[in-house]
């Protein structure tokens, strides 16, 4: 009992010295009291607890270091702009820039030769511009199938894609997987579907060329014949397994401008512009490997530990790539369109809606 009671005299004592009121020094005199300080409540500081947690804070957004270059002069001007709109992207898609044809990307041939995938034309409001319907087909064998005429699957097809661009002002074919033993098969399915399109537009897409082949597959001056328009798709001239380059270089484009206004009319040539770029490591690290070779980048890399994970063995090593990047901005895009337009194309287009430099658009008008 006396233990508990000198407890609790002691404590008493200790509140009482916390509670009193401490003379102050002379420097206190100088501070504000602590009764002149205001109380804050950790509970009420924070109007949201999970700022507290460090995994809710944002980190900084990275801001670039380098500087692009900015187009001088006056925009360029012409009479059509063509670009392409991928199907679940529509809002990719601006009204306000200035085309005059979208590209709808894209409808497709199936295992059995048939059109499937038609995008719905009530997805994408193009304001004014004219909307054509763009098939593909991603198999040479398939290609050679389809464009025969010695196969039921090529009339069927046919009434399917004329039938599917009821809604649009017209279609173009960007099939570039033809066989060369088809290629006059091709020409005569072009032909076929203008004549069953029924004065609606038909647009065909070729590959870049800077002279005509042995055996081309796609004679510019031959398609021309029978289609409104040819988009000649000036770009990947550096592709992905290539050695790094441009995707559509100066020099480069103009040499496949020089053949295509030799072998395309003028009302209807569109030189193409890519608004993407590419990018190349000098060493890559994915692949599969054998025995030896996974041995060798393991003494290569100085592999010290191999961990079992369920009885597999695992490496893990850290390298250092070097990457090289080609790509076009809004300076480097109206350059195209400037020495296209020197060499006498009236009508441009772009590969795709939603990969550009948005500050392109003001330097193209369309008269």
């Amino acid at each position: 009992m006396k233990k508990f009671t000198g407890i609790f005299i002691f404590t008493l004592i200790l509140c009482i010295s916390c509670t009193s009121t401490p003379k102050k020094t002379k420097k206190q005199k100088n501070s504000p009291s602590m009764a002149e300080s205001p109380i804050v409540s950790l509970e009420n500081s924070v109007e949201d607890d999970s700022l507290l947690n460090p995994e809710n804070i944002e980190p900084p957004v990275p801001q670039p270091k380098y500087t692009l270059k900015t187009p001088e002069g006056n925009p360029v001007r012409f009479s059509e702009s063509w670009s392409y709109v991928m199907k679940n992207r529509e809002d990719e898609y601006d009204k306000s820039i200035p085309v005059t044809d979208v590209c709808y990307f894209s409808a497709e041939i199936n295992s059995y030769g048939e059109l499937s995938g038609v995008p719905k034309r009530s997805h994408l409001d193009v304001g004014n511009a004219r909307c054509h319907l763009v098939i593909i087909c991603d198999s040479r064998s398939l290609s050679h199938f389809i464009i025969n005429p010695k196969y039921d699957c090529r009339k069927k097809l046919l009434n399917d894609i004329v039938k599917a661009a009821a809604p649009y002002d017209g279609v173009q074919l960007d099939l570039e997987l033809i066989p060369s033993r088809d290629r006059k098969h091709y020409i005569t399915f072009i032909a076929d579907l203008r004549y069953k399109l029924k004065g609606k537009m038909l647009s065909v897409a070729v590959p870049a060329r800077v002279k005509r082949l042995s055996e081309d597959v796609y004679p510019y001056s031959d398609i021309a014949l029978y289609c409104d328009r040819v988009f000649v798709m000036a770009y990947d001239e550096h592709w992905s397994t290539s050695k790094p380059g441009p995707v559509a270089s100066e020099d480069w484009c103009r040499k496949v401008m020089e053949y295509a206004v030799k072998e395309i009319p003028a009302k209807k040539l569109i030189m193409g512009i890519p608004f993407y770029g590419r990018s190349w490591a000098d060493e890559t690290t994915a692949g599969a490997w054998y025995f030896s070779g996974a041995n060798r980048i393991m003494t290569e890399h100085n592999v010290e530990e191999i961990s079992y994970e369920n009885n597999i063995p695992k490496f893990q090593f850290k390298t250092e790539v070097n990457v090289t990047g080609y790509f076009n901005d809004a300076y480097s895009c109206v350059n195209l369109c400037r020495m296209y337009k020197e060499g006498g194309v009236k009508k441009i287009g772009f590969w795709r809606i939603g990969q550009e430099d948005p500050d392109f658009w003001k330097w193209i008008i369309i008269d």
